[in-house]
């Protein structure tokens, strides 16, 4: 189709004119039919959103995709680029993309009534006829519609009653294409206003020209339901005009998390050669996020993005490297002592109540993780809170082993052979390990994530001071406590 290069060849090839809804919807059928991805490396969508989406191309409906952040909302909008042909025809020259067998400017219309089937045609790729605007108080009816330029009127000596004295705005130049406005309700409502007509008429006024521009353009919206109450909201009449409304969620399991992140993950090639992550530590890894969207201290309304998991991931094997750099090692493992190295990605992805405030965002991402370190504990371990009285404790030999005074100090920075040695001193410890159905190689990891589960049930007592984890017998602290009072205090 690229050597059709004037109108009278691209008549005589057959081409026929359609809207941009139709041009969706047939590419969409014909990738369902022959069973095509039709949204790749979108995950977990596949039984909710994904094919409400589907559902509304195939009815010709605008579209508002409404969720918290990071619900892969705009990755969406920009994958209907798929949909399209691979290029569009239209005149040579055209700022608004005018099909040449239905012109719409008057630089079109003009250009074709003078040169007739000699008209210059041009094709444009599919990626050009995405356009994105991110909705801010600032925007203008301008900026999204078009007003007069002062400049042309007097570069061409044209009067301002000339159509030709008009700059068109972001709209009218995304005719026969894709237009996404993301965060609609922060769009200022008279802005709101000023897309009535384009969505229910399709045309557009400027400025007091008497002009009817019939644009062709599919609409997607993206909103935040937050908006709605602490921000702005969308008018109803503008809401009443965008067809279909899909609600979007984030992963329903941490399968699908972890998968997210796995893909999203920028990690650098030197860093995938030489740390190693156990599954165990994606897992525990997934499991802050969904500690984090169901805390008492976190915003709900705000919700927790994925992004909280990606740039943990990151910044945990970035700490792993920094570890195994500074000990002059080669390869290393993650640890649970690592995930110190991603509170600065939960604390920067998370709202606060004021119940959050009051504690602090390193103290709420703290608990976040000693929360998340529980539920994976219990899934490898029997509950400590559950041993009855004829049961064998499974944990006594470790609370012998504390009880006696001893303590385990695992420096965020030491060494693997200083990191092993120090697990492996703790009687009981390995053994308890070795009863449940772990990889060998990671059973390590594993008597970590013991030593750590069992404080958080308070079998044991751990302390953090300057990059040292402490633990300890639990009872030697309350005696600790019980000293700093002297006889002579009652």
């Amino acid at each position: 189709m690229n050597s059709i290069k004037t109108l009278a060849q691209l008549k005589k090839s057959g081409y026929k004119s359609r809207s941009i809804k139709e041009e969706l919807r047939e590419n969409l059928i014909r990738k369902l039919q022959n069973k095509e991805e039709v949204f790749p490396g979108v995950l977990g969508f596949d039984n909710t959103v994904l094919p409400d989406i589907e559902r509304a191309i195939l009815s010709r409906h605008n579209i508002l995709l409404l969720g918290l952040r990071g619900q892969a909302k705009t990755r969406i909008a920009r994958l209907l680029v798929n949909l399209l042909d691979e290029h569009m025809p239209i005149v040579a020259g055209s700022e608004v993309n005018d099909d040449p067998l239905k012109p719409l400017s008057r630089y079109a219309i003009d250009l074709i009534a003078e040169k007739g089937d000699d008209t210059p045609i041009e094709w444009v790729p599919r990626e050009t006829r995405y356009v994105e605007k991110l909705a801010t108080p600032d925007v203008s009816v301008a900026d999204l519609i078009g007003d007069v330029d002062p400049i042309k009127a007097a570069t061409l000596k044209l009067s301002y009653a000339d159509e030709r004295v008009i700059h068109f705005g972001l709209i009218p130049r995304a005719h026969r294409s894709i237009f996404v406005i993301n965060e609609l309700p922060d769009l200022q409502a008279r802005i709101q206003v000023a897309l009535f007509n384009i969505l229910q008429e399709g045309d557009v006024q400027i400025r007091g020209f008497k002009l009817r521009l019939p644009l062709d353009i599919q609409f997607l919206f993206t909103a935040n339901p937050e908006d709605y109450t602490n921000r702005g909201s969308i008018i109803t009449p503008l809401k009443d005009r965008i067809e279909s409304q899909i609600l979007t969620h984030y992963p329903k399991d941490i399968e699908i998390a972890r998968q997210i992140t796995q893909q999203e993950s920028r990690i650098s090639e030197s860093q995938a050669k030489t740390v190693e992550v156990p599954e165990m530590m994606k897992i525990l890894l997934e499991q802050i996020a969904f500690e984090a969207r169901d805390s008492e201290f976190i915003d709900e309304k705000s919700g927790v993005s994925a992004r909280l998991s990606i740039s943990g991931y990151e910044n945990l094997l970035s700490a792993a490297e920094r570890r195994m750099l500074i000990n002059g090692e080669k390869k290393t493992r993650v640890r649970i002592t690592d995930f110190w190295g991603v509170v600065p990605a939960i604390t920067g992805k998370v709202e606060l109540v004021y119940e959050g405030e009051q504690e602090g965002p390193y103290a709420v991402a703290i608990s976040l993780l000693g929360a998340a370190i529980r539920e994976l504990f219990l899934k490898y371990f029997p509950d400590p809170d559950k041993n009855g009285e004829d049961d064998r404790d499974p944990y006594g030999t470790i609370r012998a082993w504390f009880s006696g005074g001893n303590t385990i100090e695992l420096l965020n920075d030491a060494s693997d052979k200083e990191f092993k040695e120090k697990l492996e001193a703790v009687a009981g410890l390995k053994k308890l390990v070795s009863s449940i159905d772990v990889p060998k190689n990671e059973q390590l990891s594993y008597m970590e994530l013991a030593l750590h589960g069992l404080s958080e049930f308070n079998v044991i007592n751990k302390d953090f001071l300057e990059s040292v984890f402490s633990f300890r017998d639990l009872l030697a602290d309350m005696l600790d406590d019980d000293d700093l009072f002297d006889d002579d205090d009652y």
